[in-house]
């Protein structure tokens, strides 16, 4: 996969989810939970507060992931620890419907007559099957600008992975942390604990983040509230794009439209049936993910693309030069100005459902700095038919979600 790298996104999502859990008496109107870039991997963490005693499990932030895994082979401890029973609400609930067995002595994670869940390692795209179980989970709450109390959920539904599946995850993390669709997503599960409005907001940055879940005002800066976007639809594919999912399950990670992509505002002449979603076998379209570092690109368009792109910088008089890796198209910063929109290159543009919804990448969007005098396309090449958009620490645009659409509004520094 390749991908254009991006400054600071914020990330709203409405679900239209239900389901029933324990009603504390305190509702807050929002939580909080900060969100970290790991500097080797480039993935985004958060720390979860699960278990009794409580204990900070360091969790890959996945913005597609169907629910929250977490490895139950080593050191899980807990005394409110619980394994719904097969066929039971919580089973249901989490898309379940067999009973497991386990010839190991009874422990977390092995249990009999218990369901089981796939936590799915979306990285290296390894999943495995485990038990679905429930803990006390805590949580800050906020306002939107200052933290509030700490909040708990006593039974939020998880699923216990295999050690063997943290392979590829940041350095000490414990599992992943899914913010997909899916009925025990974290939004759906967190907005009905308390019941508030189900939207979430994300704002993922080369440092510190953070994800709001609730009701705004979201204020990321000081006195800064986020305010006006446009929308685009916000796509549903029918076909789970998960690495095992059960038979006829829809996608939970979250797609949108794009209709054609242009480069200085001439159209990228490519197979526009590839940026559509194949309704029958799920493949094709535009789906945003927090699980790799760069924006990927199914073959013929990278082709298409990068051909168009390099045109347009030479005409710039920019130098290309010899490809880094993992990146195909790198240029010389010789013949190249800074701008307060990054290095002054051929401006993208994502045509989204109309020709009046357009969402801009400028240099310092698409532009990774990989020597002082080397800069590269943040695209490379991927077999998969899909073009990802992927929300990495160069983005300088807020995307915000909601059930039916999605908005984007540009920052300008």
């Amino acid at each position: 996969m390749a991908s254009s790298p991006f400054i600071s996104l914020l990330l709203l999502l409405i679900l239209s989810l239900s389901s029933s859990f324990a009603q504390p008496s305190f509702r807050p109107k929002a939580l909080v939970l900060p969100v970290t870039k790991d500097r080797t991997t480039l993935q985004y963490t958060t720390d979860i507060n699960q278990r009794t005693p409580l204990v900070p499990a360091s969790v890959v932030f996945d913005l597609g992931g169907r629910n929250l895994w977490v490895d139950c082979d080593r050191g899980y401890v807990s005394s409110t620890y619980t394994s719904p029973r097969c066929r039971s609400a919580v089973c249901s609930r989490a898309g379940s419907d067999g009973c497991s067995q386990c010839f190991s002595p009874q422990r977390p994670g092995c249990n009999n007559n218990t369901c089981s869940g796939t936590p799915d390692n979306t990285v290296t795209r390894t999943a495995t099957s485990g038990e679905i179980a429930t803990d006390v989970v805590s949580i800050q709450s906020t306002n939107g600008s200052n933290p509030g109390r700490v909040v708990q959920i006593p039974d939020l539904v998880f699923v216990c992975g295999a050690t063997f599946l943290l392979q590829g995850l940041a350095s000490g993390t414990v599992g992943m942390a899914g913010m997909g669709r899916h009925n025990i997503g974290l939004p759906s599960q967190f907005a009905a604990a308390f019941s508030f409005n189900r939207k979430f907001a994300v704002c993922l940055s080369s440092g510190r983040g953070v994800a709001f879940f609730g009701n705004g005002p979201y204020v990321f800066l000081p006195g800064i509230p986020v305010s006006s976007v446009a929308t685009t639809p916000l796509l549903v594919n029918p076909v789970s794009t998960a690495s095992a999912f059960p038979s006829g399950e829809k996608s939970s990670e979250y797609f949108i439209g794009v209709t054609e992509i242009k480069i200085d505002e001439k159209t990228v002449p490519i197979n526009a049936t590839l940026l559509r979603i194949d309704g029958t076998t799920g493949v094709g379209g535009t789906k945003i993910s927090t699980v790799n570092p760069y924006t990927v690109l199914e073959t013929s368009i990278y082709n298409a693309f990068t051909s168009a792109y390099v045109k347009e910088a030479t005409g710039r008089n920019i130098t290309r030069v010899a490809s880094v890796a993992p990146f195909g198209a790198c240029f010389s910063t010789q013949n190249v100005g800074v701008t307060r929109l990054g290095y002054a290159v051929p401006e993208i543009q994502l045509v989204l459902h109309s020709n009046d919804v357009v969402w801009r990448i400028f240099g310092a969007n698409s532009m990774v700095s990989v020597s002082d005098d080397v800069i590269c396309l943040g695209c490379n090449l991927y077999l998969f038919l899909y073009l990802l958009i992927l929300l990495t620490h160069y983005l300088i645009s807020y995307i915000v979600m909601f059930s039916n659409t999605v908005a984007t509004h540009y920052l300008s520094f």
